[in-house]
């Protein structure tokens, strides 16, 4: 697990470090506002731990940044402020979890592990399988037996209906309605297009084919036809 600190008091900062370190996470830390976003922004951390008075730019901003972009990160502020506002202006900006100084390290250590825990299980509801075919909703990626998979938003929705409804016939009318939210028009073939477009993508090369019809009635995915 990799944690970013960004905090400017360098005690606080190299206590936090070694702390996490001896539990076994890899630790980068950055004493300012503008590296601390820069990094976080740049690399992919499991778990930020956020003062919210930096220099060059302040905790609030730098959630509000980060959360942005990343809506999976983990991020505990840590401020000498500790009055109601405070605490909510720093969950409102999209912290996970607030801590205020001066606080023990075995609570730090505690929160950490707690948002890991939930953020891992998150994770892991979140990946669809079907044989060596793999869907995580989380990143929006799809994969083969480790082969990447690249789909286009409609494709990814489409595999995703199907794979949450594995063995089930769906009728073009529930395809049309659920993924492109349309009022269905019989004569449309939108539907054929794009199945033909994920057979090509998920079952091309492989003995096993996933993506099945059943003439009359519509599409499902198995691994037995």
């Amino acid at each position: 697990m990799e944690i970013l600190v960004i905090e400017d008091e360098s005690k606080i900062a190299r206590n936090i470090k070694q702390g996490l370190e001896e539990n076994g996470y890899f630790v980068e830390v950055a004493f300012d506002g503008i590296i601390g976003l820069r990094l976080g922004l740049q690399k992919r951390f499991d778990l930020i731990v956020l003062d919210a008075i930096l220099p060059g730019k302040n905790g609030f901003e730098i959630c509000q940044e980060i959360r942005a972009i990343d809506t999976n990160i983990k991020i505990i502020m840590l401020t000498a402020l500790g009055t109601t506002e405070d605490k909510i202006e720093g969950l409102e900006a999209g912290a996970d979890d607030y801590l205020v100084k001066p606080f023990e390290f075995r609570e730090l250590l505690a929160r950490i592990k707690s948002l890991l825990r939930r953020s891992d299980f998150s994770q892991k509801t979140q990946i669809l399988k079907i044989g060596d075919l793999e869907l995580n909703l989380a990143m929006k990626c799809a994969s083969r037996d480790n082969e990447r998979i690249d789909l286009t938003a409609k494709e990814f929705a489409l595999l995703e209906l199907l794979m949450k409804n594995k063995g089930k016939i769906l009728s073009r009318y529930e395809i049309v309605e659920k993924v492109w939210d349309l009022n269905f028009d019989p004569g449309t073939n939108v539907v054929e297009v794009y199945i033909n477009i994920l057979r090509k993508k998920v079952d091309k090369g492989y003995d096993t084919k996933l993506i099945h019809n059943k003439i009359g009635h519509g599409y499902y995915i198995s691994e037995v036809s």
